[in-house]
Parts: structure tokens; C-alpha cells; sequence
């Protein structure tokens, strides 16, 4: 069941959506070369712990840390640890915040140093492909018509769209109906509504979209070792348009990036 959110309860959403957003941006100045995920799993801990937030990827399924931190290959879910961070990287980080009796959850890939040409561009256009997506996220559309957005955007560019992961609603839990794959048919799917919360989070990779799940039982590799990208928004829909609880602008304001993507869906409520 499809729950809807009111204006107060989207208010409340907001700001937990607000402070993984803050979390990563905080983080997005750490990551470099020589650096441990271990080192920025605990910077975000105590960083949203001090926010009045509570990590709400740790225990959480009996995972063990407060972020998903998957390098290059590794597609989401990856378990932080002791390993130094190369200068070529790809790091996806998934981040939660349990605030307000309300889940906030987004991802950003980042490059680590100077990546490979073919790195920054999947990473460009699964980034584009999120958006592609909030822009079909009005109401009356259908889940499918986003599904369908992010992975026409993505294959024509001969890259591999993850089939067993997906996105999903949003609310008093992480996971809520209903669920929003990357793939499917335009006009299929539940229709959106008013008040509707969706983590849209377009998984990507470079060769196939075949995946591995590994013994550790969270670890999700590509089947080829290809690299793979994780971007992430929460997203609503108020008088029939797409938008964004979450903001990538914490990451760019600390990377020195000017960006107006956002500007579309962005709106005082």
C-alpha cells in the first residue's frame, strides 16, 4: 500500500532528507587518496549523531556501519573498511538518516582524484538519468513512465541497468511500496500521486547489468568488474509536479561545482 504524506508530514521528511544531504556533502570534502571508508563511515556517524539524527543504515538489517560504501566494481551495499582509497577510484556513497519519526536516503558516486575518461562519463549520465526519471515523477503519470526514463537514457549509451536492485517509497520506514525499478514499460506500474515519496536511484554500470551478490551478504559486484555508479534522491510530487526533499548542493558547494539541475524541481512549501 501506497502511503501519501501531508504538507506537515513532507516538512518533516525534508529535513531528515536534508541532513543526509548535509552528511554528504561534509563527507564529499574527505574523500581523496589515502583515505579509508572506515574513516568516512565514522565522520558520518558522529556527524549526523550531532545533527539529531540517528544512522539509519546501522543495524538496519543487521548491516554494520552508517554508510553503504562501494567502490568501482562494487554496485551498493559495499561494507566500509581499512582498504586506502586510490587516486582513479569511483566511490558510490548511500547514505540514511532516521529524524523526525521520518527516513531520509540518497546516494552520490564520486570520483576519487582524477578518474578515467570513460569513468566521469558513466558516472555524467547515470547522474542524468536520475534526472530523467524525477521528471516523469507527476501526478497521473506511472511508476513504469520513470523506470522506462532512466533505462531508454542509459542503454542508448551502451550501459548495463541494473535489474535486481530498485528503488522504492519513502516515509516511517526505508522501504515502502511502491517499489521503482530502473527498467520497465512506459505506463505501467502504480500511479503517482499527490504526497507520494519515492527514493529514485538509478544503479548503472558500465558493462554488464549483470550483477554478483557475494557471501558476506551485502556486497553487490557487476558480473564483469566493470565499474558502476549510485545516484540517489528523495522526491515528492506537490500540485501535480516533481519535487526534490533531498539536495545534491552540500556536495558541490564543497567540490567547487555550479550546477542549476536542481532548479526545475525546487519549490518552498
Amino acid at each position: 500500500m501506497i502511503i501519501l504524506k501531508t504538507l506537515e508530514e513532507l516538512h518533516l521528511m525534508r529535513e531528515s532528507a536534508q541532513l543526509v544531504s548535509k552528511t554528504l556533502g561534509m563527507i564529499a570534502k574527505e574523500i581523496k587518496p589515502g583515505v579509508t571508508t572506515l574513516h568516512l563511515d565514522k565522520l558520518a556517524h558522529d556527524f549526523i549523531k550531532d545533527h539529531g539524527g540517528y544512522p539509519a543504515f546501522l543495524g538496519m538489517y543487521g548491516f554494520p556501519n552508517s554508510l553503504c560504501i562501494s567502490p568501482n566494481e562494487e554496485v551498493v551495499h559495499g561494507i566500509p573498511n581499512d582498504k586506502p582509497l586510490k587516486e582513479g577510484d569511483v566511490l558510490s556513497v548511500d547514505c540514511g538518516v532516521y529524524m523526525n519519526d521520518f527516513y531520509g536516503d540518497h546516494a552520490y558516486s564520486f570520483e576519487v582524484g582524477e578518474v578515467a575518461p570513460e569513468t566521469k562519463k558513466l558516472l555524467k549520465i547515470t547522474k542524468e538519468s536520475l534526472y530523467k526519471g524525477i521528471e516523469q515523477c507527476v501526478r497521473g503519470k506511472r511508476v513504469g513512465d520513470i523506470s522506462f526514463a532512466i533505462q531508454s537514457y542509459c542503454e542508448k549509451e551502451g550501459y548495463g541497468v541494473v535489474r535486481e536492485l530498485v528503488g522504492h517509497g519513502l516515509g516511517r520506514t526505508m522501504h515502502e511500496d511502491p517499489q521503482v525499478p530502473n527498467y520497465g514499460r512506459k505506463g505501467s506500474g502504480k500511479v503517482l500521486k499527490d504526497g507520494i515519496v519515492l527514493a529514485i536511484e538509478p544503479m548503472i554500470n558500465m558493462g554488464t547489468e549483470k550483477v554478483k551478490f557475494h557471501k558476506d551478504g551485502w556486497t553487490v559486484t557487476t558480473l564483469d568488474n566493470k565499474p558502476s555508479a549510485h545516484f540517489e534522491h528523495d522526491v515528492t510530487i506537490i500540485n501535480g509536479k516533481p519535487v526534490l526533499l533531498s539536495t545534491f548542493k552540500y556536495i558541490y558547494e564543497a567540490l567547487g561545482i555550479e550546477s542549476d539541475e536542481e532548479a526545475p524541481f525546487t519549490m518552498d512549501f
